[in-house]
C-alpha cells in the first residue's frame, strides 16, 4: 500500500525536474537564507528560510495536504526541513537530495555554484 506515509523523505534533482516541467502542482520550497537564495534560485521556488520557518510556516499552510519539496544547497538543511515539516502535519514534504548544488551539477551547468 502506498501513500504518504510511504513517501521516501528525498526525491531526486531529476524528479523534482520533470515535475515542474510536467506542471505538478507542488509547492517548491527554498529554506536557505536570503542572501543565498539572491545569488542563485531556482525557477519557481518559494523562499522560506530555515530560520524562520517556526514564525512563518502560517505562510504555506494551504500546502498542508498536497506535496512539497523542500531544497537547500547540499541537503542537510532541507532533510531537518522535511523532517520537521511531517511531524507538523505536512505528511507529503520531501528533501531535494544534493540541494541546489546538485540541481547545478545535473539540471542547469551554467548554473552560479558556492
Amino acid at each position: 500500500m502506498s501513500g504518504p506515509a510511504s513517501l521516501p523523505w528525498e526525491v531526486d534533482c531529476r524528479t523534482v525536474k520533470q515535475k515542474l516541467d510536467a506542471g505538478e502542482a507542488f509547492l517548491l520550497l527554498d529554506c536557505r537564507e536570503k542572501s543565498e537564495y539572491d545569488t542563485v534560485r531556482i525557477e519557481g521556488a518559494m523562499l522560506l528560510p530555515m530560520s524562520e520557518l517556526t514564525t512563518r510556516v502560517k505562510e504555506i499552510e494551504a500546502h498542508r495536504n498536497g506535496p512539497i519539496v523542500v531544497h537547500c544547497h547540499h541537503g542537510g538543511r532541507s532533510m531537518r526541513v522535511a523532517q520537521w515539516l511531517r511531524q507538523n502535519g505536512f505528511a507529503q514534504a520531501q528533501s531535494m537530495a544534493g540541494g541546489i548544488h546538485q540541481w547545478a551539477e545535473d539540471i542547469e551547468p551554467g548554473m552560479v555554484k558556492y
